[in-house]
């Protein structure tokens, strides 16, 4: 449940809602938005009196929480969140976030060329895969812990964050230390011990959308993480599995909107993994703005036709260009803004 504290509700007061919730043995969350405080209660709230509650100095209305997701929930937190990923950027605010880089980082050349270019358009945020999950054991896997080095010395030299994929709980130490924004793919999205132990690893997390989930379920995957502690996830709709074999998936923009009343939390899109085809990203990618999405997640090449992993849904550095110009414009259509790099 939450509990909407009045306006005027002092601090006395809100500590004293606070302390009761507690002393029943539930968590309690706060959240101040621009006209009142609400405090969200997690835990069994059969255990609490609601009338009790109703009736304490500074309440305002006492309300039951109706979605299983608790903290990721708009009824809990009505004000949007806005993610810090590191110094360069934010996502969920007025600007709209761009994300681009390779699928794999391959090697230092190929990573520097494309930090470089990116920054130039207006990315504000290198992706890239150190540890790559791959459908087939003989796929190019990745370059691993020498990958990340590489990843972030290019981030660095180029004033960019760093976003990149995490696959296992091992892999947490390490990726946090050199990542500003941590990646669940889309085949971890339900994996709970990665994501409970992702909530105490003290930096952002990505979190794309299961290939079959559902939004609540993915919701609930958020939830995960918030309940462990950490208050930063961003959401990614990359496209779902459905009978249509024209496109590697099906772009999801539905998701954008309907996430966006009924969760505080950002939500971008992968329009690269959602259509799998370099012809389609810039149309998708466009209308993920059109559409309000925070940011979108862009696959970008020096050279797609000889890339290591999805090289056919990679854009070359004039495709990307374009489509950030385009972007642009959108954005300034519907009252935000797109960095123009540099």
């Amino acid at each position: 449940m939450i509990i909407v504290c009045e306006t005027k509700a002092s601090e006395a007061q809100i500590a004293a809602i606070q302390q009761k919730i507690r002393e029943a043995g539930l968590a309690v969350h706060r959240s101040d938005g621009v006209e009142h405080t609400v405090l969200g209660v997690v835990g069994d709230r059969s255990r609490l009196d609601m009338q009790a509650f109703a009736l304490m100095p500074g309440v305002r209305d006492v309300v039951p929480v109706s979605t299983p997701y608790k903290l990721a929930s708009r009824e809990f937190h009505p004000e949007d969140t806005a993610v810090q990923v590191g110094e360069a950027a934010a996502v969920g605010g007025p600007e709209v976030a761009v994300i681009a880089g390779p699928c794999a980082v391959e090697s230092e050349q190929q990573i520097e060329a494309t930090a470089e270019f990116v920054a130039r358009c207006g990315a504000r945020i290198l992706r890239g895969g150190a540890f790559k999950p791959r459908s087939s054991p003989y796929s190019y896997q990745g370059l691993g812990v020498e990958g990340l080095a590489l990843l972030r010395r290019a981030a660095d030299r180029h004033g960019l964050a760093l976003v990149t994929e995490v696959m296992t709980i091992e892999q947490i130490g390490p990726v946090a230390e050199s990542a500003d924004l941590i990646q669940v793919g889309a085949r971890n999205m339900q994996n709970y011990p990665l994501l409970t132990a992702l909530g105490r690893c003290g930096k952002p997390v990505l979190l794309k959308r299961g290939m079959s989930a559902t939004i609540q379920e993915w919701l609930m995957s958020a939830e995960y993480i918030l309940a462990a502690g950490n208050a930063r996830v961003i959401l990614c709709e990359r496209g779902i599995r459905t009978f249509e074999t024209a496109t590697r998936n099906t772009l999801d923009l539905s998701a954008v909107p309907v996430v966006k009343h009924l969760s505080h939390l950002p939500v971008i899109v992968d329009p690269s993994h959602g259509v799998g085809n370099r012809r389609f990203v810039a149309p998708m990618a466009r209308a993920a703005v059109a559409a309000g999405a925070d940011g979108i997640m862009v696959e970008v090449h020096p050279d797609p036709d000889r890339a290591l992993s999805d090289g056919p849904q990679s854009l070359t550095f004039e495709e990307f260009s374009a489509l950030v110009n385009r972007c642009r414009i959108i954005a300034t259509t519907i009252g935000r803004r797109l960095d123009k790099g540099k």
